[in-house]
């Protein structure tokens, strides 16, 4: 199920997502959103509902020390946090003593970060990611509005992750309108 699409522009990180909800061959469009804004931290989530309403409504992220580097905030601390609120509201599985959840974006100081089900912390050389069944279409429609220097074209950013969200429609069936895409634009909406 899902497509959730993350863009980095200009200082501002967009993330948009659909409404589907998918069991097997079960389609519900859902009124609860996949993308939301925490704090400093805006969350696009994919695998399970579950798992992002522990995110919404449970987790409260560590405090990030001035002096500790973004990817190793995000790497310990801030994952430390997704693993502890994911055990305590019961979605962390653990099979052979391996821990797994699910898969999210997060956009935090400006930066755009996927975090894997085994709580791996990526962060693409693109200037966009996407994740979830319609994640390949997506990331083909983001790359068509690259130019040659790697830089989005005067696309609306909104706009382009629509169009990205709109392709993964039409060719996945676990991608389903309506859309919404929210940024960490300061001031604006999120």
């Amino acid at each position: 199920m899902t497509c959730i699409v993350g863009l980095k522009r200009g200082g501002v990180v967009y993330i948009g997502g659909d409404s589907a909800g998918v069991a097997g061959l079960d389609l519900t469009v859902r009124q609860d959103g996949k993308v939301f804004q925490s704090g400093p931290f805006l969350f696009g989530f994919t695998s399970s509902f579950r798992m992002g309403q522990l995110l919404r409504y449970s987790f409260t992220p560590p405090k990030h020390h001035p002096d500790m580097d973004t990817m190793a905030y995000m790497v310990g601390p801030f994952v430390d946090g997704v693993r502890a609120c994911l055990k305590a509201g019961g979605f962390a599985k653990q099979d052979n003593q391996v821990e797994t959840a699910g898969t999210f974006l997060v956009a935090y100081q400006d930066r755009l970060f996927c975090i894997h089900g085994d709580y791996q912390v990526g962060e693409a050389e693109d200037p966009f990611d996407a994740i979830g069944c319609g994640d390949a279409y997506a990331k083909g429609a983001m790359w068509a509005t690259l130019s040659t220097t790697g830089e989005p074209h005067d696309i609306d950013p909104e706009k382009a992750i629509y169009t990205a969200l709109l392709c993964a429609e039409r060719h996945s069936a676990g991608v389903r309108s309506p859309f919404y895409v929210l940024s960490t634009k300061k001031g604006g909406s999120a």
